[in-house]
């Protein structure tokens, strides 16, 4: 009995010394893997800004991690007629005017599919979901159709009107499991205090859902932003070219000036980024509410 009772301390510590060996090796493999990830993801912008910090004679040579001279010169070259800040500013303008119309509209589709009862809400629902799985690709061309029989191609209030189509779905879509998760006796308690169904909408639903509307805004306007297909179509005017479309005719032929190319992607991400950056704490919000609620 004794020589049991002496090895008992001498297994458990030999256990407690595995786990903590397994411990250390799964945030080791952790750490591991963040740190490849952020290296993955990273890395394309580092060499995206340092491509543009390059002589001409430095990028077409054998690829360099840090350049040996930085210039501007890529910069003064897109910058030199006006141009890409015309299209910055027209990106600028759709992007936000999708945004906002988007998020209202929406706003007002996904609380009636989600609190009213009607017939075949829930066909409208899926119809939904079909409109935005559908690829920009197949209808492009029905699209410049139509603009053209209604005389709004090659307009940003065409462009926008085109945008519409493909974020409104999306928005009403992710709207709904935001509103889903407002309890309904909040809304009949406001009610009760004399509030209308608007009012209910703007004062208590609206708010509570305000994490999940800046993730819905987020995404639209990213889209927005990013989106190049549709104005490669619609717009021929130099000067209602978006900042997408503005990079796409820098390249010529062949030739691809990549100094040039990197300083307009640099130019052209930035207001995505500050965009992220002020809004990453109601990103982060809005899309767990939205994966437990929805």
């Amino acid at each position: 009995m004794s020589a049991i009772a002496a090895s008992m301390p001498l297994a458990k510590s030999k256990a407690g010394a595995r786990l903590r060996r397994r411990f250390l090796l799964g945030r080791v493999l952790s750490y591991t893997a963040l740190a490849i990830a952020v290296l993955l993801v990273l890395f394309p912008i580092y060499w995206m800004i340092i491509t543009s910090l390059k002589l001409p004679r430095e990028i077409y040579r054998v690829p360099a991690l840090w350049p040996r001279t930085f210039t501007l010169d890529n910069y003064q070259k897109l910058l030199s007629d006006g141009q890409f800040l015309v299209a910055i500013r027209n990106s600028l303008i759709v992007s936000f005017t999708v945004t906002i119309i988007s998020v209202i509209i929406s706003s007002f589709a996904a609380y009636s599919m989600v609190r009213f009862r009607y017939r075949f809400r829930g066909f409208v629902g899926r119809l939904l979901l079909f409109a935005y799985l559908t690829p920009s690709s197949l209808l492009f061309i029905p699209l410049s159709i139509v603009m053209a029989q209604l005389r709004l191609g090659n307009s940003l209030f065409g462009l926008i009107m085109v945008y519409l189509t493909f974020s409104l779905p999306l928005s009403t879509w992710l709207l709904q499991g935001y509103f889903r998760g407002v309890p309904r006796e909040v809304e009949e308690q406001g009610m009760i205090d004399g509030l209308t169904r608007l009012g209910v909408l703007f004062r208590i639903v609206l708010p509570l859902s305000a994490p999940g509307i800046a993730a819905v805004a987020i995404f639209t306007f990213t889209g927005a932003w990013n989106e190049l297909l549709l104005a490669l179509v619609l717009i021929t005017s130099e000067s209602q070219r978006t900042a997408p479309l503005a990079l796409n005719y820098l390249i010529t032929s062949d030739v691809l000036p990549w100094g040039p190319l990197m300083a307009g992607a640099v130019i052209s991400s930035l207001p995505l980024m500050i965009l992220y950056f002020v809004a990453q704490r109601f990103m982060v919000a809005g899309l767990a509410d939205g994966s437990v609620k929805g």
